[in-house]
């Protein structure tokens, strides 16, 4: 259903080097760089867009969850953000809350988003 998201930064570079390595182990990378705008995706296509801050003020969190092909994606996912200096908001695990087989983990981004990867897969 959704084709594209594209989210306003404060530090387009530092968000840009913060999304190039977490979403690497999900099969995620860089795709499309024009000025300010940073398009990530699996190729051929960009389908996550960042750029920078134009409009509002003041911040307002946002939620993202990127697929992750398996729980080992979901685990390094969350390694390489907390080595990167992301901080750490949920560590991996199971939440049966969501559903039986949900493993996921969260980080918060430069910008201090609340970003996800996720597993629906058991196992």
């Amino acid at each position: 259903m959704i084709d594209h998201v594209s989210i306003q930064c404060a530090d387009v570079s530092a968000s840009a080097a913060f999304y190039s390595a977490v979403l690497l182990p999900l099969g995620g990378e860089r795709l499309f760089e024009d000025g300010p705008a940073v398009g990530f995706g699996v190729p051929p296509r960009p389908t996550f867009w960042l750029g920078p801050r134009t409009t509002g003020e003041g911040f307002r969190e946002s939620h993202l969850a990127f697929a992750a092909p398996d729980r080992d994606a979901v685990r390094s996912f969350f390694d390489i953000a907390v080595a990167s200096g992301a901080e750490a908001l949920h560590p991996p695990r199971v939440w049966p809350e969501y559903h039986p087989t949900y493993f996921g983990a969260f980080v918060r981004d430069p910008d201090g988003n609340n970003v996800e990867a996720v597993c629906h897969s058991p196992g």
